[in-house]
């Protein structure tokens, strides 16, 4: 399957962003391609997703095979593309962002060093909410590794020629732990009591994507968020940009941001949240792009 781009995008932007971390688990790069477990209805192929010689996106299923008697090879092909349109955000068309970008001072500089990057998504609302939860005050580099602890305790792996690329572990998978179970993670007792609490409400249907988008509002998902045990603003904001797509969420509070605004502007310290919402003023809309750029900028 190749699948079209739209003009503001670049493939090697966007691999760039995802070989941030060695340590990342749920996916791979290789030669140029990512590589990356999907399931649909029970079956279970790895996607090998690359640049198509007309500048597209090239998508094959790997270990598919099996599935070529009937219409579920079809059916998961079909499944594949359409996460790969969501994790690249691929429906969005950027030119109101770049416009806004190029006349502001903290944008202009990575929207053209950064040009055709996406915003990079996690399309499963569950795993979005986990990485969030166990990204709360650590840094980057030890939340890929708990990460990656949780992923290959608890996730399921589908090998393919030699490697194993791990599905994330389902809802109910964690729903069905007990804060033990968890321990040897090494997280702290709170995130193993906000993971299992978030899973419980996933897998009963009391939390879901569809549910979020209904609310028909940034603050209506957020509201609906925050009312969990263990999910703030933060972590609400960050599981509504990289899974809802809203453009206007914004995490305000994230260190990652407060950072790389300081270096942006030269400062001695970071920017006070009062200066924060004056410097983002002219972000309305596009709050969510904007902080992923100047996230890029810390890598």
């Amino acid at each position: 399957m190749v699948l079209q781009v739209p003009e503001a995008f670049s493939f090697g932007q966007n691999i760039g962003y995802l070989a941030r971390s060695a340590n990342e688990c749920l996916y791979r790069i290789e030669d140029g391609f990512v590589y990356k477990a999907i399931e649909t209805d029970g079956r279970t192929a790895v996607m090998q997703v690359g640049e198509s010689p007309d500048g597209g996106l090239q998508l094959r299923l790997l270990g598919a095979g099996d599935y070529a008697d009937g219409n579920g090879g079809e059916r998961l092909l079909e499944a594949a593309g359409a996460y790969v349109r969501e994790w690249f955000d691929l429906e969005r068309d950027l030119s109101p962002f770049y416009r806004l970008a190029g006349t502001d001072p903290l944008l202009r500089e990575p929207a053209s060093k950064f040009y055709g990057l996406r915003l990079m998504g996690i399309p499963d609302l569950f795993e979005a909410l986990c990485w969030g939860i166990i990204g709360q005050q650590i840094n980057l580099a030890f939340a890929y590794t708990l990460k990656r602890r949780l992923v290959e305790a608890f996730g399921r792996p589908v090998d393919q020629d030699g490697h194993h690329h791990w599905l994330f572990p389902t809802p109910e998978r964690i729903a069905s732990l007990q804060i033990a179970d968890l321990e040897p993670l090494r997280m702290t007792v709170k995130k193993c009591e906000y993971l299992i609490s978030v899973a419980e409400a996933v897998a009963s249907g009391v939390l879901s994507k569809q549910g979020l988008v209904d609310e028909g509002s940034l603050k209506g998902a957020e509201k609906r968020l925050t009312a969990m045990r263990g999910i703030g603003p933060w972590t609400a904001n960050y599981a509504i940009m990289r899974c809802l797509r809203l453009p206007d969420a914004f995490p305000i509070d994230d260190v990652g941001l407060h950072n790389a605004i300081k270096h942006q502007l030269g400062m001695e310290r970071k920017p006070t949240k009062s200066e924060l919402l004056e410097l983002s003023r002219g972000w309305s809309g596009w709050e969510a792009y904007a902080t992923f750029y100047l996230w890029k900028l810390l890598y």
